[in-house]
């Protein structure tokens, strides 16, 4: 009964008409599974601040085995210092007598628990410190505690320093420079970079223009001996554009930026230069009778076949040079990512030879592990190299010689391979990364083992059950082992790399804060079983506070359909985050790995290649329809789903091409025709664009969401940035333009001037409310704020 009606009851009814007089939101609240302000403190940047002893990044010093790191504790942070040869833990400075020497240099108090800032530079042979905080730039003695403070100085993420640490590198209008390490006259290595054609970055993109982000970071990697080092040159100049208004100035602003989509006979064409910075040559300047002129040894590389993409950045360990600065090794794919290969460069001349590759009628695809480790590793005397592959249906490690010629198979067995971390070439060892080796456990669940270069001698080193994540010293002699489980928190220990042993534990997480401040429950992962009736999948699942089993619960599925990760993300501790928040509103709430994500065998990967409109949402139905057998709280006539980016494609894909399940739909950011989406991601699990030219259709018709837009029954909300630079806008205008000549109702949230993210309080909570209102049949509080601490 809405508020308007009132008037129509009498005076004795009075306690009624007290209730009914109260605004909507008021009725709302009193009802505890709608009360936003408890819901909201369980997104994840109120529950980060709650957690200590969960975070350990170790920060590598000279010698390659100390390490510092920045600990959260209870009340704020500590930094610590590791040396493990000796094993000795201890602070790396006092807290209170640093915050206290900021005081003095600085003239404003500083909390000795919540010193602001997170990480720094270490200086003067280790023994001070230099960060920026208050807008200025600290430098303070670690032994004497005293600080000096100067102006702020531009930030050096652009720079890329040479190994000597003599040179920065980096890039400027289009061309690329080096200048002596930490400021001095600039050196201009190239002269012919243009628009769309430059050395070390891409075209930036209208995000980046129109807040006018610092300089890039170029995309280059040093020879070891600081000599040379080879820089990408991706050539955009004839790649069509996609165009961008920003309708908040009084006179709206036009951005674009170089963007090929499936179909497109022009794309971008990647290459790479290597430049000698202590070698000069004579060339002849372009142009009739024009002077020679002197520039610095530049040979460019072009590889064969055309390449899609090539790794340059060391970051990805997908290249690197050999000891002696002679020769290079850089991985690329072909289009539509059906090819990967590994090439060897040399350095003098430009001539590469391909090493090995791997081919396939879906996809090609590289290590899940490759942020955090390699996949592929060459020996320093060329003899053996290492290369992760699917070629037998599973991730497994091989070992060729250097000329590509197959040695042994180094792994084998139905379970993957993450990533290789650590390569003993003396003692021809590995130290890899793998998930689903472990019986009885998550299959996502990642472990460190060892094996000899032949595949004998396997042998697991982190035997604790759950993720283990690895981050070996500079020297190999140790690794920083954090592993934990959904609902366990991470444990950290510093072990040995011969053998696994456990030399110290460095941090356990501490959730009692969690649980005593906001009632914090873990999730709980379930099994159930895959379309096919056969396959087992797995997910994660978070339940209302203290189930009543004798009321009904909606039931919201949050989907992120792959093909690359899938809904669960990583599978370590989950301490928060909207999941949580939706269930402490009421909601029993999913993540499920369907088929088609990765991390498992390659025919599950490629479970719906080719059919982008499946997005694993058979599985989504399959599992809610078992757990709702399981659990018959769960109320099967009253199913939601959200998702963002792929999520938002999925989720709108799932309540049009199965109406009579999903309800109500919440789609952020979606590519919902994937013919205006990038051709990398497209056309790698899509496939090539074919055209019928019969039909007027092609093969990616079906798949698109607006091809389905008669068929919406149920509630469904799009939200969409305006600037949006990686999935455009166009997708959800697109779908907006056929709803309406479908003549159906639909809510849409535009965000000017926003990017990919919306990450913001305000669209959480409007998606809050819309589930709410549509699936729990309540109405939310009016106009309610999230606050988002500043730190």
């Amino acid at each position: 009964m809405r508020v308007q009606y009132q008037h129509r009851f009498t005076v004795m009814l009075f306690p009624l008409v007290l209730t009914l007089l109260l605004p909507a939101a008021a009725v709302a609240q009193t009802d505890e599974t709608v009360d936003y302000g408890k819901a909201e403190r369980f997104l994840r940047w109120n529950t980060t601040n709650m957690i200590s002893g969960d975070e350990v990044t170790p920060h590598w010093m000279a010698g390659g085995n100390r390490f510092w790191y920045r600990n959260k504790t209870r009340t704020g942070a500590e930094f610590v210092l590791v040396d493990p040869p000796r094993n000795v833990k201890t602070l790396l400075f006092d807290n209170a007598r640093m915050a206290a020497a900021m005081t003095v240099a600085n003239d404003t108090s500083y909390d000795p628990v919540k010193l602001p800032f997170k990480t720094f530079e270490l200086v003067d042979n280790e023994s001070a410190i230099e960060f920026r905080a208050s807008k200025k730039r600290f430098h303070c003695s670690l032994a004497g505690y005293v600080c000096t403070v100067g102006d702020t100085v531009p930030g050096t993420n652009h720079l890329v320093v040479s190994p000597d640490s003599a040179w920065d590198a980096f890039a400027y209008k289009n061309n690329l420079y080096i200048r002596p390490h930490g400021g001095g006259d600039s050196i201009q290595l190239t002269s012919d970079g243009v628009k769309y054609w430059s050395y070390g970055v891409n075209a930036r993109r209208p995000r980046q223009i129109q807040h006018k982000s610092p300089p890039s970071r170029p995309n280059l990697v040093w020879s070891p001996d600081s000599k040379k080092l080879v820089v990408g040159r991706t050539d955009e100049r004839n790649v069509k554009l996609m165009h961008y208004i920003s309708y908040t100035p009084q006179r709206p602003k036009h951005y674009s930026q170089p963007y090929a989509l499936p179909g497109d006979s022009i794309i971008p064409v990647p290459a790479f230069h290597v430049i000698d910075i202590t070698r000069k040559e004579t060339v002849a300047d372009e142009g009739d009778g024009a002077a020679p002129r002197d520039q610095y040894s530049n040979i460019p590389v072009s590889l064969e076949p055309k390449p899609l993409r090539i790794s340059i950045r060391r970051s990805n360990a997908d290249s690197t040079w050999n000891r002696d600065s002679e020769r290079f090794y850089v991985t690329f794919y072909r289009r539509a990512s059906k090819a990967r290969y590994l090439a060897r460069v040399d350095a003098a001349t430009g001539e590469w030879h391909i090493i090995v590759g791997d081919s396939a009628k879906t996809f090609v695809e590289s290590s899940p592990g490759n942020r955090d480790g390699s996949s592929w590793y060459v020996t320093e005397d060329e003899n053996d190299v290492i290369w992760w592959s699917e070629r037998d249906g599973w991730a497994h490690l091989y070992r060729f010689d250097g000329q590509g010629n197959l040695k042994n198979r180094i792994t084998s067995g139905p379970w993957v391979v993450s990533s290789v971390k650590y390569v003993d070439e003396a003692a021809h060892q590995i130290y890899f990364s793998a998930m689903g080796r472990e019986a009885d456990e998550v299959p996502y669940y990642a472990h460190l083992y060892r094996v000899n270069f032949d595949g004998t001698g396997l042998r697991l080193l982190t035997p604790e059950r759950g993720n283990h994540t690895i981050r070996f010293s500079p020297s190999g002699d140790y690794f920083v082992d954090s592993y934990s489980r959904i609902e366990m928190p991470p444990v950290t220990l510093l072990r040995s790399r011969r053998d696994g042993r456990v030399i110290r534990k460095l941090e356990e997480a501490d959730v009692s804060r969690l649980v005593e401040e906001i009632g914090w429950k873990p999730a709980e992962v379930f099994t159930v079983k895959a379309r096919d009736g056969i396959t087992d999948l797995y997910g994660v699942i978070y339940f209302p506070p203290q189930i009543d089993s004798t009321r009904k619960y909606p039931i919201i599925s949050h989907i992120y359909p792959g093909p690359f990760i899938g809904s669960v993300g990583r599978w370590t501790f989950k301490g928060g985050g909207e999941d949580f928040s939706l269930a402490r509103l009421g909601f029993v709430v999913i993540q499920l790995d369907a088929m088609g994500t990765s991390k498992r065998s390659k025919a599950f990967h490629d479970k719906y290649y080719g059919n982008f409109g499946d997005n694993g949402i058979p599985d989504h139905i399959a599992a809610i329809k078992q757990l709702a057998a399981r659990y018959p709280f769960i109320d099967l006539d009253r199913v939601g789903i959200y998702g963002h980016s792929g999520g938002g494609f999925a989720s709108t894909d799932a309540i049009l091409r199965y109406p009579e399940f999903f309800k109500v739909a919440v789609s952020g950011a979606g590519n919902h025709d994937n013919r205006s989406y990038n051709i990398y991601w497209a056309e790698k699990y899509q496939g090539e664009l074919v055209r019928d030219s019969a039909k007027g259709t092609d093969n990616y018709t079906k798949s698109a969401n607006k091809t389905m837009a008669a068929n919406l029954k149920g509630k469904l909300l799009l939200m969409h940035g305006d600037m949006d630079d990686n999935v455009h806008p166009a997708n959800t205008i697109q779908l907006v333009d056929r709803l309406i000549k479908a003549n159906k109702d639909f809510d849409l949230i535009w965000a000017p001037n926003r990017n990919h993210g919306l990450n913001e309080p305000y669209f959480i909570r409007r998606r809050w409310d819309y589930f709410v209102r549509y699936l729990l049949d309540k109405e939310p509080p009016k106009e309610y704020k999230i606050v988002k601490p500043e730190n």
